[in-house]
């Protein structure tokens, strides 16, 4: 598989009244056409969410969401719109603004889209005169939006007039597109599930946050399925990692299709919990005809979900058109939320859109209307209160000091520490023996790939005993200095989970088990080291000894159980042997001074060949240091 890219990720989406182009424009951008399902073919009109990419002038590609426009599919277009880094705002020359136009952008205002073109299609229906009338209502429509500034690029896309410029355009606009944090856990809001001949399951969606890996464990929610990502593609490119921004497609392991439907969310195991009440502060639109009032049965559109529940005002009798305030939403069904996510308010029937908002708890406890206290701390997390950032800070990755911490938040060390303790008081985080803080999140993703990767490598190696702790923590915590890792070890230690020496790593329990034939050449070869003493056989010797066969992982386990010892390349000595020359030197030395080559070479009965490497070897291990052409022992 390919490495990722450290790319920006960007995606972008359309939006617009229905009949204005949309998905014939991006197929004359892309040469893809979105509208994928029978139906859509028969009726000309995009029903569901469609999604193609682009490769842009500068090299880069994006992805790209095409939605529908019509009013009856405005909870397809809800769950494409929330994971847009740029609009493509599809206005028709000939109609100008219409219903559809105002409403979209009002979703993607609540949304907090940042960036965005116009594209004026149908252009070569109308005349130059006509087009200059219509930029002038568009302009003033968009007045006090974030599309106010943008650019309007008139295209068409039967002449493919204006297409060039209109790629143009996104290329400069996707480098004023904020990168996206991908320091966090990774989350995955679902807006398509289907099967693929000879992988099964594929869901796919627009990663909103972190980074995910080939093998990673995924929770898929609120359904609290386990699971994990077989394989990952953007673009059709399969890629071992994927961080935040990208449209992916994703290969679940061992998980049915009817499962999961467009409103699941993946994330690592435990990271978010489902949730049934969720406290917010929402934004009433400023030409809604009715105040929001408690006890109202509303349509809640987060991610790519649509939740029905009914909404409590907690810090005023209704919220009037153009206002905002605290509210609470009881759903019927349970449903996942991270703090800081935005939302869609619209009205059950007749459904239309009348606000939205951004989550602060989304695991709330039930608040009393009125509540001083409660309305207090509602308006501090909507700051954000110390708990939460310190949580945010170490959710970032990684171990962290608490002179870490105390940067990254700007809070006073004092108020850090009391929300320190809080979180480990909760289980939220734990305290390393280094003296770095962990998020308990971040410390079950870590254990879950150094167990993962511990057990692939026990399967790879039978015969060794364990990995290299370097190695370990190059593949499965690269986010951990060595003290932090070598803190986090012993604690799988504490736990019974690894065992660890000095620079091995295994899984506890972990027992080599020899076949019958390996078992037979171990005996064979470290029979022949033994036996040879002196004059130890080569390699290919040892080979023919058991049986004639390449025997290197059973000549390497040997070496790792310290029963033969690796002297020089090729040359290795039984343990025994090593023993007993240092034995006879130090003999030698007590009894007739510093000994030469020639000495050693009587005493032991062997060659220079042999004998030079095995002095040196001593010389190494400060046995010994060379005088000259002699060795005298190092005291």
């Amino acid at each position: 598989m390919e490495a990722s890219s450290s790319t920006k990720h960007i995606i972008v989406g359309t939006a617009g009244h229905v009949d204005h182009g949309k998905t014939t424009l991006i197929k004359a951008l892309t040469g893809i056409d979105t509208d994928r399902l029978k139906e859509e073919k028969q009726r000309g009109m995009t029903i569901d969410l469609g999604f193609a990419s682009l490769t842009l002038p500068s090299g880069r590609t994006v992805g790209i969401v095409d939605v529908p426009g019509h009013e009856r599919f405005l909870k397809n277009m809800l769950a494409g719109a929330s994971g847009v880094d740029l609009a493509l705002l599809v206005i028709a020359a000939d109609e100008g603004v219409m219903p559809q136009t105002k409403e979209h952008l009002e979703i993607l205002q609540l949304l907090e889209t940042k960036k965005g073109v116009i594209a004026l299609t149908k252009c070569d229906m109308v005349d130059d005169d006509w087009i200059e009338i219509v930029e002038e209502d568009i302009r003033a429509q968009l007045v006090g939006t974030f599309l106010e500034d943008a650019p309007i690029v008139r295209v068409s896309s039967l002449t493919s007039a204006g297409i060039s410029e209109l790629a143009a355009t996104l290329d400069v606009l996707c480098d004023e597109v904020e990168e996206h944090n991908i320091s966090v856990p990774f989350r995955l809001p679902i807006d398509r599930v289907f099967t693929l001949t000879g992988f099964g399951t594929v869901i796919t969606g627009t990663l909103v946050s972190g980074t995910m890996r080939v093998g990673d464990a995924v929770e898929v929610l609120p359904q609290k399925i386990q699971t994990r990502a077989r394989q990952i593609q953007v673009h059709g490119r399969k890629l071992e990692e994927v961080t935040a921004g990208a449209r992916v497609a994703v290969n679940l392991a061992g998980v049915e299709t009817s499962d999961i439907e467009r409103g699941s969310v993946c994330a690592p195991p435990g990271y978010l919990k489902p949730s049934q009440l969720i406290a917010a502060h929402a934004r009433i639109l400023k030409d809604e005809e009715k105040p929001l009032r408690s006890k109202s049965r509303l349509r809640l559109h987060i991610g790519t979900a649509e939740i029905i529940g009914r909404v409590t005002v907690l810090d005023k009798e209704q919220i009037e058109a153009g206002e905002d305030g605290f509210i609470q939403f009881k759903a019927e069904e349970p449903f996942v939320a991270a703090r800081g996510d935005r939302f869609v308010l619209r009205s059950y029937s007749p459904m239309r859109v009348i606000g939205g908002g951004i989550v602060i708890e989304p695991n709330a406890v039930r608040r009393k209307r009125f509540d001083a206290a409660a309305l207090e701390s509602l308006s501090a997390k909507l700051q954000g209160d110390p708990r939460e950032l310190v949580e945010q800070a170490l959710l970032s990755g990684g171990a962290k000091s608490i002179a870490e911490i105390v940067k990254s938040v700007a809070l006073p060390e004092g108020e850090v520490n009391s929300a320190i303790e809080e979180l480990i008081s909760h289980k939220r985080a734990v305290k390393l023996e280094s003296g770095a803080l962990m998020s308990r999140v971040t410390l079950s993703t870590i254990t879950e790939r150094v167990l993962g990767s511990l057990a692939a490598f026990h399967k790879a190696n039978p015969l060794k005993p364990g990995q290299n702790k370097e190695e370990l923590r190059t593949v499965a915590a690269r986010g951990l200095d060595q003290k932090s890792f070598n803190a986090l070890l012993s604690l799988l230690r504490m736990d019974g989970k690894v065992a660890v020496t000095e620079s091995i790593v295994k899984l506890a329990g972990h027992d080599l088990k020899l076949s019958p034939e390996q078992e037979k050449a171990l005996s064979a070869i470290e029979a022949a080291y033994r036996q040879a003493k002196f004059n130890p056989p080569s390699v290919e010797e040892a080979y023919a000894a058991a049986g004639g066969r390449d025997s290197k992982d059973v000549l390497d386990l040997l070496v790792s159980q310290e029963e033969l010892l690796k002297i020089a390349e090729g040359l290795y000595f039984h343990s025994d042997t090593i023993t007993a020359a240092e034995g006879l030197i130090r003999d030698y030395v007590a009894k007739n001074g510093p000994m030469s080559v020639s000495a050693f070479r009587d005493i032991t009965g062997s060659s220079r060949r042999f004998i030079i490497p095995l002095l040196e070897y001593f010389d190494y291990k400060r046995v010994t240091r060379r005088v000259g052409d002699q060795r005298v022992l190092v005291k």
